[in-house]
């Protein structure tokens, strides 16, 4: 394919590995400018009631004064850039040093880097210098809870073989077993996961227009910096009269272990009717600490940090987990699940650096009814929040959820009712959020304002199957590989869809990725049928579309399946698509879908690439497209919605030249 210089190496992800392009940026001579705060690397301008809400500005080190090397754009999978904010990021040598202007008062500051890992995997740690009104502060970077390798569920071993050498290889378009001599597969191969974040409190406020100043240590051979985000925190939330954990024994210096205090805390809570109080402080809980009817309240995130070790369990447990770790857990659903459980403001911290799926080493878990989460921040736990079901009237809001080995919240089997609505998710290394309705379907549950960033696997925001679920106002960006933006997928041995499915006002941007197993592009949002077909009520409205690696709309199903399975009758209305690589519509599968008021600008390909189950009948593709007027604009084949597409006109065509828009801007 030929790709505009503005998306270089999208065909050679493998090739890119973690190699570091130097590119120009603001340059340490040049006069300093007004800070640059983006949303999801963007004028927030261009996603202005979309996402969540957060007391934090962001600022991409690309747009700062730095002497480093700028590195992208690049949206390549396996590559440093490619997994960054924006696609673009800044690289400094020791010594080196980015600089930001903060765009408000603050008193703290999240910088999301990336430094090398050792040799051997595992992770090194080196110094940061945090420069800011005269003096200077440290902060340990780590590479410990980073680069994951190989083949799924993944190794932290750079020079491990192939975990499954009976497995297809995209890169060789092989078996290896089947291939004779085997193929030599480079290593480390397919590295990824290569950002983390570190928060740090600066002890006092520093005033809009300072300068703070990132220099790179000789203690790592270059250190990424991706973005900064700056923040004024609050003073620690205070309450006197409840059922405080160091009163039974909680160590605030993490030291000693605190679970047993945090079980007494709770159990004399419930006695009395209080509430459990966690004061400041780093307490050491390494285990499940079981929660029902009680409410536990830090004294805010920055504050109050709960933070564990992983630790093997000297046999396997009912549940298959062969570790355990720090989180909040319901009782089992079938023990009837937990509620009235309600945690607020303060963060958990785990130590999970390898994905086990049978492992239960999740920040919040179990099933909770009738319950609120809010306020939490959760870190380098395997899921953030993991909900197994039946349960009900869940409400999860103002979180933070980054740097995770798998999802950051996952609605799984029978979770109805529920609201997720505020959080902010970034650097998950599977789906953002997820309702995954295996085995029970999920219902009525909502998605709603929350920002979701640089997931390195899957998607954005995940639907499988389930009846009457809604995701609205969201923003999500940058996805990177096998998945994009939103996605609703008969897959996973997923209930079917039923009733409705309502998808609107939704932002998402540089998504519609490339399938480096189908080596096609997705959309930005993309439908699956593999399972089974997808027929439910399912309208999207108002979404917009931006800067999309290839299609904005993706329907597809699986070779296998083409001549089984369809997607009938999803309707699309009132959609802003600014910038496609390639077409607005790709439909690789049999079905419908209506269009009304959908206006498309900076549109690479032909408006509508329709192969339909791939027979290629004389009377027309198996996929039909109703125009129910106002669908405008176009690109370099004229009106994306032409006359002559209509209603299911083949116009296939798998790998068309990729023409990479101009930035989003507007409308």
């Amino acid at each position: 394919m030929s790709v505009n210089a503005r998306w270089p190496a999208l065909a050679t992800a493998c090739a890119v590995g973690i190699g570091l392009a130097a590119g120009a940026g603001v340059p340490a001579g040049a006069a300093p400018a007004a800070p640059v705060v983006t949303r999801a690397g963007l004028d927030p301008a261009l996603v202005a009631g979309r996402g969540a809400t957060v007391d934090f500005a962001e600022q991409e080190a690309e747009n700062a004064r730095h002497n480093g090397a700028v590195i992208g754009p690049d949206r390549a999978a396996y590559s440093l850039a490619g997994e960054a904010s924006g696609r673009t990021a800044v690289r400094l040598s020791p010594g080196q040093y980015v600089e930001f202007t903060l765009p408000g008062p603050a008193n703290a500051v999240n910088v999301r880097y990336s430094i090398p890992d050792a040799p051997t995997g595992g992770g090194i740690t080196a110094p940061l210098a945090v420069a800011v009104g005269g003096s200077t502060r440290t902060m340990t970077l780590t590479s410990q809870y980073a680069y994951l390798y190989n083949q799924y569920p993944f190794t932290n071993d750079p020079n491990a073989g192939l975990l499954h050498p009976d497995w297809w290889i995209t890169e060789c378009a092989c078996v290896p077993s089947a291939t004779t001599p085997a193929p030599e597969i480079a290593k480390p191969f397919r590295p990824m996961h290569f950002y983390d974040e570190q928060r740090l409190l600066l002890g006092r406020t520093y005033r809009a227009g300072e300068k703070i100043r990132l220099t790179a240590s000789s203690g790592a051979a270059w250190t990424v910096i991706d973005l900064l985000d700056t923040q004024l925190v609050g003073l620690p939330h205070v309450n006197l009269r409840a059922s405080n954990v160091r009163l039974f024994g909680a160590d605030p210096t993490g030291r000693r272990d605190s679970a047993a205090a945090f079980d007494k805390a709770i159990a004399f809570a419930r006695k009395a009717r209080l509430k459990v109080y966690v004061p400041p402080g780093t307490y050491q809980v390494n285990r499940h600490i079981v929660v029902d009817d009680v409410t536990i309240e830090g004294a805010g995130s920055w504050y109050t940090i709960i933070k564990g070790r992983q630790v093997a369990l000297d046999e396997p447990a009912p549940d298959g987990s062969v570790h355990t770790g720090v989180g909040f857990y319901g009782r089992d659903a079938a023990d009837g699940g937990s509620r009235n459980v309600h945690l607020s403001g303060f963060a958990i911290e785990g130590d999970v650096r390898e994905r086990i799926d049978t492992d239960q080493v999740n920040g919040v878990g179990g099933a909770l009814s009738d319950s609120t989460l809010d306020g939490l921040y959760i870190r380098h736990t395997k899921v953030g929040m993991w909900f197994d079901g039946p349960m009900s009237n869940l409400t999860v809001t103002n979180n933070v959820i980054v740097d995770q080995i798998a999802d950051a919240l996952n609605f799984h089997t029978g979770v109805t009712n529920s609201v997720v609505r505020n959080n902010f998710i970034r650097n998950t290394g599977d789906d953002g959020l997820a309702m995954w309705s295996e085995k029970t379907a999920n219902a009525g549950n909502t998605f709603d304002h929350n920002t979701v960033q640089t997931p390195t696997l899957a998607n954005g925001i995940a639907i499988y199957g389930g009846t009457d679920n809604t995701v609205s106002g969201n923003l999500v960006a940058d996805p990177i590989r096998e998945g994009s933006g939103i996605h609703v997928g008969s897959r996973f041995g997923a209930e079917p869809f039923a009733g409705g499915l309502t998808i609107k006002n939704n932002t998402v941007v540089r998504a519609g990725t490339f399938e480096l197993n189908w080596k096609i592009g997705l959309g930005a949002i993309w439908f699956y049928a593999l399972d089974r077909s997808i027929s439910a009520n399912i309208r999207v409205t108002g979404d917009h579309y931006l800067d999309n690696t290839y299609n904005a709309i993706m329907l597809v199903s699986d070779w296998g399946v083409k001549d089984l399975y369809s997607i009938d009758g999803v309707r699309f209305s009132d959609i802003r698509v600014d910038g496609t690589g390639t077409s607005v519509v790709s439909a690789r599968v049999a079905g419908s879908a209506s269009f009304e008021n959908v206006d498309a600008r900076n549109v690479g390909a032909v408006g509508v690439n329709n192969c339909g189950s791939f027979n290629f009948r004389p009377t027309g593709s198996e996929f039909a497209l109703t125009d129910l007027g106002g669908n405008d604009g176009g690109g370099t084949t004229g009106p994306w919605l032409a006359s002559w597409e209509l209603p299911n006109t083949i116009t296939c065509d798998d790998r068309p030249p990729v023409v990479a828009p101009p930035a989003p801007t507007t409308w």
